[in-house]
């Protein structure tokens, strides 16, 4: 690698990118149903890209619509032990191109492929991340283009920071600076279903800062990170750099996991396999070449806490956005909520009536607000917790609770109240359309904050709801590590890159904050260099002369 790989060149502070609506009779609404009748319409067959060679063999699985499980989107070929092997092989292959390749250069591929997801790709994306992950127009616009969109963008800016920082102070006669280094073998990229922009981004960001990386995308969401390989090749992205392979967590873990030129983890996904790499890692840590850099990011018991002099109809809105969008299947999404006594009638009201709003079916239909879950597992493990709520006398589910995987996999947005603030709803992660709401005394604000923190083993995102400062501000110590991303007043999910970078402590990750300068820093290793330009010719320092 080029020691002056790391030139400084201004690269101006992104834009984020501007949102489409879809309204009735709008142009972008046409296309984005004609995308939608495309995408629909046929079945394709997805291959490993392996080196930037297209392999098929012949080992399938399917990429069906969660709201009808019968209607295939894609065939998938999913990666076996000498598939993983040869992608491993691939990206140390391509190493020494990448590495040769100027960061401005580099750069420019990313920025590039955020214009060809704006521009050309935006309604394909969008549909599919649609029809294969069960988002609305809206949830996918966010995600899967925007985000997505801007997380090439701020990246790469980003970078341009890291690049930017050298020592401070040469003295006469030397020159010091600084050469920020990609890791020294492949980042291994781990991404979830429920995120197109997350998938985009766990194999992107250690690329952008000069790495190479082996992609294992979730089995239950191929499609969308199959169409961002395609976006990636054409905006001039070397082969072999980021190489895809869709598989079982096994088949490609173990195998990744287990290669002495493992250099990184980039992941988002659940509690337990994090722990579980983390745990492999450490075990085999002698055999690597270097300490892998481990980023994750896995889940959350978000919570949602009101004061007595909060808003009740801004509260109801916040829980409804909160924990119903995208069926409840986002790592922020609020989970459990603190009412005091003295809202819980207008706030109880409020939720029946607008969840009586409600409506539920497939995304083709865009009058609806929920959709199905994602796939046969969800429905299981998401289902059995209203049964058990349905089944406890520490509980009473309020509105909600039915469910049906005849055709799609649908659930009801469900509100359960609970009597006691430790009640199972409350404490494990469900990543589904289900609210526990705990009503307290008004007069036990502090205690019931103090309860809210120890409540949950995760520190995702929560929020506190409150026209009294007094009340915020006491909210914000007590609360202070119960949460990596924090809101005042606003619901507790829809972080924006550049603007609130996301990320938790606990059990919800390494709070390495995808979409700032921290997470990019992580894909780097620095090395500080210092030249003499007159060196010296003799070893006695002048203490030493004689008087």
């Amino acid at each position: 690698m080029h020691l002056m790989n790391n030139a400084i060149i201004k690269v101006p502070f992104p834009e984020n990118e501007p949102q489409i609506m879809f309204a009735p009779g709008t142009q972008e609404r046409q296309k984005l149903k004609d995308a939608l009748g495309d995408i629909g319409g046929k079945k394709i067959e997805i291959p490993l890209i392996i080196g930037g060679k297209e392999v098929k063999n012949g080992n399938l699985g399917q990429q069906v619509t969660p709201d009808d499980h019968q209607h295939v989107l894609a065939d998938y070929h999913k990666a076996g032990e000498a598939e993983v092997k040869q992608a491993i092989q691939a990206a140390l292959d391509a190493q020494e191109v990448w590495n040769k390749i100027r960061w401005e250069e580099r750069a420019a591929i990313f920025l590039k492929a955020a214009d060809l997801l704006a521009g050309k790709y935006r309604y394909a994306m969008n549909a599919a991340s649609m029809l294969s992950t069960g988002k609305s127009a809206y949830q996918a616009e966010i995600d899967a283009a925007c985000e997505l969109i801007d997380f090439l963008r701020f990246n790469v800016y980003y970078a341009s920071q890291i690049y930017a920082e050298q020592p401070m102070y040469s003295p006469r006669g030397s020159w010091n600076y600084a050469q920020h280094r990609p890791l020294e073998g492949f980042v291994f990229a781990v991404t979830p279903f429920n995120f197109t922009a997350i998938a985009g981004n766990l194999p992107t960001s250690p690329a952008i800062m000069g790495n190479t990386v082996v992609w294992k995308p979730a089995s239950s969401a191929v499609y969308t990170p199959y169409i961002f390989m395609q976006i990636l090749k054409e905006a001039g992205l070397p082969d072999g750099v980021i190489n895809f392979v869709p598989g079982s967590g096994a088949a490609v873990g173990d195998v990744c996991l287990q290669d002495p030129n493992l250099a990184g983890v980039h992941f988002t996904g659940s509690t337990p396999v994090f722990q579980n790499m983390w745990k492999t890692i450490g075990s085999n840590i002698a055999s690597y070449k270097s300490y892998p850099r481990i980023v994750g990011e896995t889940g959350g018991k978000d919570f949602i806490f009101a004061h007595s002099s909060a808003n009740a109809r801004k509260l109801v809105i916040a829980i409804m956005r909160g924990a119903f969008e995208y069926q409840g299947q986002k790592c922020s999404a609020a989970s459990r909520g603190y009412i005091p006594s003295s809202l819980w009638d207008d706030v109880r009201s409020g939720l029946l009536t607008e969840m009586d709003k409600i409506k539920m079916g497939p995304v083709t239909d865009f009058r609806n607000f929920v959709n199905a879950v994602i796939d046969k597992n969800a429905f299981r493990d998401i289902t059995a917790y209203i049964d058990y709520a349905k089944e406890s006398p520490d509980a009473e589910i309020i509105k909600g609770g039915g469910y049906d995987d005849s055709k799609g996999y649908f659930i009801e947005p469900t509100l359960i109240l609970a009597k006691t603030p430790d009640f199972k709803t409350m404490v494990e992660e469900i990543f589904g359309p289900v609210m526990t709401v705990y009503v307290y005394d008004d007069e036990k604000y502090e205690q019931t904050l103090k309860i809210c923190d120890e409540t949950s083993a995760y520190s995702l995102t929560g929020a506190i709801f409150a026209t009294e400062r007094t009340a915020v501000s006491r909210a914000m110590e007590l609360l202070e590590h119960s949460a990596g991303n924090f809101y005042i007043n606003d619901k507790c999910t829809g972080s924006v890159v550049g603007q609130q970078p996301f990320g938790g402590g606990r059990a919800s990750g390494t709070n390495d904050k995808a979409g700032s300068f921290t997470n990019l820093i992580r894909w780097t290793s620095a090395r500080s260099i210092k030249e003499t330009y007159d060196a010296p010719e003799d070893f006695p320092y002048p203490f030493m002369q004689e008087e």
